[in-house]
C-alpha cells in the first residue's frame, strides 16, 4: 500500500498525459464518452490510460468492452483536486473526492448505463470475479 501511494504521488509530480495515448483511447471510447474522459485531469487520464493497458492485458478483462471502457473512465467523477487534497483524502479523508463514484455515475448514465453503474459500483466490495479482479489492477 505504500509502494502504491508513493507511486502515485511520483506520477503527479513527474509524469504527464500524452496526447499520444488519444488515438487508443478513441478506439475504445465513443465521442461522448472521450469528451468526459477528455475533462478530466491529466494525473487522472494517466492513472485511467495506465489501468487500461493493464485491464488489456488480463485475460479474464481484455474481452470484456465495458471494463476496457470503466479503466479509461472509472474516475471520472473526480475534479482537479490538488496534490494535497488527495494526500488528505488518503490520510483523513475527504468527501468530496470519496463521492467521486456517484459523481461519475451521474455523467456516464445516460450515454453508456453499463459502465456507469461498474463506476458507481468500483470502490465497493466486489460483486463478481471481473470486479475483484478490476480493483486489484486498480491499487497497483
Amino acid at each position: 500500500m505504500i509502494k502504491s501511494r508513493i507511486k502515485q504521488v511520483y506520477t503527479y509530480i513527474f509524469c504527464s498525459y500524452s496526447d499520444e495515448f488519444d488515438l487508443l483511447v478513441k478506439n475504445i471510447l465513443t465521442d461522448e464518452e472521450f469528451k468526459i474522459f477528455n475533462e478530466m485531469s491529466e494525473y487522472d487520464k494517466l492513472h485511467s490510460f495506465n489501468l487500461y493497458k493493464l485491464v488489456k492485458e488480463n485475460k479474464t478483462l481484455s474481452t470484456d468492452i465495458n471494463y476496457l471502457k470503466l479503466a479509461l473512465l472509472h474516475d471520472c467523477g473526480k475534479e482537479n483536486f490538488s496534490l494535497l487534497r488527495r494526500v488528505k483524502k488518503v490520510l483523513i479523508g475527504d468527501k468530496k473526492i470519496e463521492n467521486h463514484p456517484s459523481l461519475a455515475y451521474k455523467k456516464l448514465e445516460n450515454i453508456n448505463k453499463i459502465v456507469g453503474e461498474l463506476a458507481l459500483k468500483h470502490h465497493l466490495p466486489p460483486f463478481d470475479e471481473k470486479m475483484k479482479i478490476f480493483q486489484q489492477l486498480d491499487d497497483k
